[in-house]
């Protein structure tokens, strides 16, 4: 199963131009996808106007959902926080902390164009579709 991060979905409703994307695209209908809920909580935040954000949700109701963190969760994504720090990166922002660690508990695949989680995958065994390094 690979999961979709905001970063690419932001690009996919742009209709951007980008190797994710066509990734993206080129899954549909191959390949489980997942939406995560803090993802989808990203994504819809940044949604215009009703009609778009309908749209949005009804897209991401086609996939499967996952929670993505929970106590045991965010003690565990916040160890690693610390390794990566002890290793000269510093993540951006706590939530790719979260959606990183999901992934490599879960041996999920990760699709995302967010250099944040290029350590993970370097260090903690983060598994990417589609390597930026």
């Amino acid at each position: 199963m690979i999961l979709v991060d905001s970063s690419v979905w932001v690009d996919y409703f742009r209709s951007a131009d980008t190797p994710q994307v066509a990734l993206l695209d080129s899954l549909f209908g191959r390949t489980r996808i997942a939406v995560g809920d803090l993802i989808a909580a990203e994504v819809l935040q940044g949604v215009r106007d009703r009609k778009e954000f309908d749209a949005v949700k009804k897209v991401f109701d086609s996939f499967t959902r996952l929670d993505l963190c929970g106590y045991g969760l965010a003690l565990k994504a916040s160890e690693n926080y610390r390794v990566l720090r002890e290793k000269g990166y510093t993540v951006r922002k706590a939530i790719d902390t979260l959606i990183a660690t999901r992934c490599i508990e879960d041996g999920l695949t990760l699709l995302h164009s967010d250099r944040d989680f290029i350590p993970f995958a370097k260090h903690l065994g983060l598994r990417e579709a589609y390597s930026q390094a």
